[in-house]
């Protein structure tokens, strides 16, 4: 891992979940190894501070599944969030907010159990441009006097006051913030406005970068299978041309072999808790699986025993139906990040938790939102609504009967094409210009 290898930046990142290693990825190619550093998992970790970040981990999944249980589930979580609270944006008191409880409690972890020190020392080693993906890192690499230049990247479209270190004012961290509404946030939690710059988010370079043209082309074959009716392009088709180039009209297509086939993916998160979600909706699109009017994939990531539940479940809804399921499981988290890649750039319409994964809206992919969980994902909830390239989901069991709905009405089209324009895309080369310049 700290090998001697000559690369430009230490990336390090948080092995929970998939959000810190998503927005990790796209900097392995300037990466100190070739590699991405987990702060929870590195060789010879002392296990003391392993444990510190296990225990955290494990409390999060445990609360993250317990929502799902009526009112005790809400109650015991909604108690949990408040440490991570972020709060309405525009308030009578205007003073810069005191650290939290949480952000203390880290802090005191520093100082009483010396987390975080083995990591940075070894680092320190050779003081390259250190990146991080989530702000623990960012906020022990300062405390241990980490001597080269430190950069947080901002996974969320808003943050908490735990992304800001306890005195802001005289932090050295330089923060990559994904929106105006995350960097002017940060200015409210003290920190000084030389040290924020608006990147915007890291999406995959697949997508971007050399491959854009891909990405319109995939762009323009999901706007015709979401605007069969050509209700969008009817009243919007100059600016698809403005942006995308020449996109022949959908009413053209009436009648082609397997033109109106949806391809919907749903994303379960990596503390498994959307797996209920699943289900249900399988069993409100059976009408249209079965009619082969849609083609539903299932990304379940890590989760096997998840995944063959979801194939059994198939099978049992509906075996006609079920033809038109697949269920994705990876071996590791490297190979599903690899695997989700491939299924989005076939997907027409995202069904997700409002993780970070709205900013992949940006690619011009249509998301429908399941419940948040926790307030960063009211946030994103609240941006990705704002923007317009995201729909509240509805009754899963009556799928058969609103998703086609939205899809006559041309709306999903609409949010397909308000992330594409509104979302920056190369947050990711952003980045990288700020790092190596």
């Amino acid at each position: 891992m700290f090998g001697a290898q000559k690369k430009k930046a230490w990336v390090v990142a948080a092995d929970m979940g998939y959000g810190h290693l998503r927005a990790a990825l796209p900097f392995q190619d300037i990466a100190r190894g070739g590699k991405i550093i987990a702060a929870n998992d590195y060789p010879g970790i002392p296990e003391q501070d392993k444990k510190i970040w296990g225990d955290s981990r494990r409390f999060y999944e445990t609360i993250s599944r317990f929502k799902k249980f009526p009112v005790l589930g809400d109650f015991v979580f909604a108690f949990f969030d408040k440490f991570q609270e972020i709060k309405e944006f525009y308030q009578n008191n205007e003073s810069i907010d005191a650290p939290t409880l949480q952000l203390r409690q880290v802090y005191r972890l520093f100082e009483k159990k010396r987390w975080g020190e083995h990591c940075i020392s070894r680092l320190n080693k050779n003081p390259l441009p250190l990146v991080a993906t989530f702000f623990i890192p960012a906020h022990m690499a300062e405390f241990w006097k980490y001597e080269g230049p430190i950069y947080l990247v901002v996974t969320d479209t808003d943050v908490s006051r735990a992304w800001a270190p306890l005195h802001p004012n005289k932090s050295k961290i330089i923060y990559c913030a994904s929106t105006q509404r995350a960097a002017s946030r940060l200015l409210r939690y003290g920190v000084r406005e030389e040290n924020i710059v608006i990147t915007g988010f890291p999406l995959p370079q697949e997508f971007t970068k050399n491959n854009a043209a891909k990405t319109k082309n995939d762009l323009r074959r999901r706007l015709a299978v979401l605007d069969p009716e050509g209700a969008y392009h009817s009243r919007y088709g100059k600016l698809v041309e403005q942006y995308i180039g020449s996109v022949q009209s959908p009413t053209l297509n009436r009648g082609k072999a397997g033109f109106h086939r949806v391809v919907l993916t749903f994303a379960i998160g990596g503390a498994g808790a959307q797996a209920e979600l699943a289900k249900d909706i399988m069993e409100g699109a059976k009408s249209l699986l079965e009619e082969k009017k849609f083609e539903f994939h299932v990304i379940a990531g890590t989760h096997r025993e998840i995944a063959a539940d979801l194939r059994k479940r198939s099978c049992l809804e509906s075996r006609r139906a079920g033809k038109n399921v697949f269920v994705h499981s990876s071996p590791s988290k490297k190979k599903y990040f690899k695997d989700f890649s491939k299924i989005l750039s076939k997907t027409d319409i995202l069904w997700t938790k409002p993780s970070e994964l709205v900013f992949y809206a940006g690619l011009g992919i249509p998301i429908i939102i399941a419940p948040p969980i926790g307030s960063q994902e009211v946030s994103n909830r609240r941006w990705l609504l704002d923007i317009g390239a995201g729909i509240d989901q509805k009754k899963p069991e009556l799928l058969y009967q609103w998703l086609p709905d939205l899809i006559r009405q041309g709306a999903l089209a609409e949010a397909a094409m308000q992330g594409f324009v509104e979302i920056p895309k190369d947050g990711t080369g952003t980045i990288k210009k700020i790092l190596c310049g």
